[in-house]
């Protein structure tokens, strides 16, 4: 029996950041964007640093080792903000 739901990849492909959105493209073709607002770290990062990310946790992560955050995709789909954000 086939399933009609495409598969899922939840790696990271692409990362962007404008002026209040971070823009996180999947390996499946979808695209996570959230508000920058929710990471004061990335909010307050500037643009250099934000253009500056790495691939981490075996592809379900993003680090940007200038300003040291971590976010994962699983926490990014959940709309999980920075941890005292409400």
């Amino acid at each position: 029996m086939s399933s009609l739901a495409p598969a899922t990849d939840l790696r990271v492909k692409e990362v962007s950041a404008g002026e209040d959105r971070l823009t996180v493209e999947l390996m499946d073709g979808r695209s996570i964007s959230v508000p920058l607002a929710w990471y004061p770290r990335l909010a307050k990062a500037t643009p250099a640093q934000l253009s500056r990310w790495e691939v981490a946790g075996g592809g379900f992560g993003i680090h940007w080792p200038g300003i040291d955050e971590d976010l994962s995709t699983d926490g990014l789909l959940r709309g999980a903000r920075a941890p005292g954000m409400t």
